[in-house]
Parts: C-alpha cells; sequence; structure tokens
C-alpha cells in the first residue's frame, strides 16, 4: 500500500504481491486499506512510502521500517487528558507486526519510530514539538492509517519509509523525491524478500 503510484514507479512486479495506491493522507490510507482488506484474503501488508526524517534520526536517501507509528494531535490540544466516557478511548499509536519486524532482522535498515500527520510539517517549531512529543524518527501522512486499518483487519503489518526530507521549515527541508523513491524500492525489495 502506498499513496501515490510514483512512489513505486518501475518496482519489479513479484509473485503473489498486489502493489495498490491508497491516495494521500491518513483518511485515504485508512479507507482504502479497510476496502482492500475487506474484499481480499492477504498474509500481510506492507505499507511503503516516501517520509521525512527528524534530523539526527535520518539522512535524506536512507531508509526506516517502521515498527510503531504514533497519530499526531489527537486527543485535547497540547497533549493533556481528555476526559472520555469509561468505556471510550482514544487509539493514537500503533505497533506493526513483531513477527514481521524480526523477520527483516539484519537487515541494514533502521528500524524506528514514525508520526503520522494530516499536513505535512512545514515549520521548524512544528518539527522539535513533534519531536518532543513521539520521539518519532519519521514523518509520514499514511502510515498510522495503514497500520490501525490492518490490526483492525487482524492482518499483520509493517511499514517501511525512504527518506526524501528533513523535517524542518519548508526552504530548509533538502526536499529530493528521488533519493527518497530510490531508497524506498532498495528497502521495500529486501524486506519482501524476507516476508513475501
Amino acid at each position: 500500500m502506498h499513496a501515490v503510484t510514483a512512489e513505486l514507479r518501475g518496482f519489479p512486479k513479484r509473485e503473489g504481491v498486489e502493489m495498490m495506491a491508497c491516495g494521500i493522507g491518513p483518511v485515504e490510507a485508512a479507507a482504502e486499506t479497510a476496502r482492500m482488506l475487506a474484499l481480499g484474503k492477504f498474509k500481510a501488508v506492507v505499507n511503503a512510502g516516501i517520509g521525512g526524517a527528524f534530523r539526527g534520526r535520518a539522512k535524506i536517501g536512507d531508509a526506516v521500517i517502521v515498527r510503531e507509528e504514533f497519530l499526531a494531535d489527537l486527543g485535547l490540544e497540547g497533549g493533556g487528558p481528555l476526559s472520555l466516557p469509561a468505556e471510550s478511548r482514544l487509539v493514537a499509536d500503533v505497533l506493526a507486526s513483531g513477527d514481521l519486524i524480526e523477520k527483516c532482522d539484519g537487515l541494514s535498515y533502521r528500524v524506528g519510530r514514525g508520526v503520522t500527520v494530516a499536513q505535512v510539517t512545514a515549520t521548524r517549531a512544528t518539527a522539535e514539538r513533534l519531536f518532543a512529543r513521539y520521539g518519532a524518527d519519521v514523518e509520514s501522512m499514511e502510515g498510522f492509517a495503514v497500520l490501525r486499518a490492518a490490526a483492525l483487519a487482524g492482518v499483520p503489518a509493517l511499514e517501511v519509509r525512504g527518506i526524501s526530507n528533513y523535517v524542518d521549515d519548508r526552504a530548509r527541508g533538502e526536499w529530493n523525491f528521488s533519493a527518497g523513491t530510490t531508497a524506498l524500492r532498495a528497502a521495500l525489495d529486501a524486506v519482501l524478500g524476507r516476508i513475501a
């Protein structure tokens, strides 16, 4: 599951692997992943896409396998406790499948944490706030949604991100789509070699 076709254009077809574009952002990703899982039988889901790295956590042209995703800013503004009825809870984090992560052990990719946003971060202040709150390595717009939809369907999932930019002021983000997609394709190929 990837956001847009351009992220994986030219990626070689593999026996038993279905590539699907879900659209951009957490709503599109959750809806399309849930629809896909309701209509078919799948052994695993991989969310594959480009993303931004928090400085010092990864470099442009690296790839990161995400073991845990957080949905940014769900709940009370500022992060304080939100009073809810006893049977209600906010789900703002999700884990990738431990079995799939274990199968990727030994690959030369950082295994880290992600944060999913509905808007690409464009200021240093927001980048610093997100990093302080979530301790994430990467930022994406779909990761939490895909992993959560898969978890609700009982299907193991993980996430692979090729780093295309830094989470920072827009002018300092050093955007490089090509470097991110090149890293993504190599990492996805390696991951599929372990889990497919």
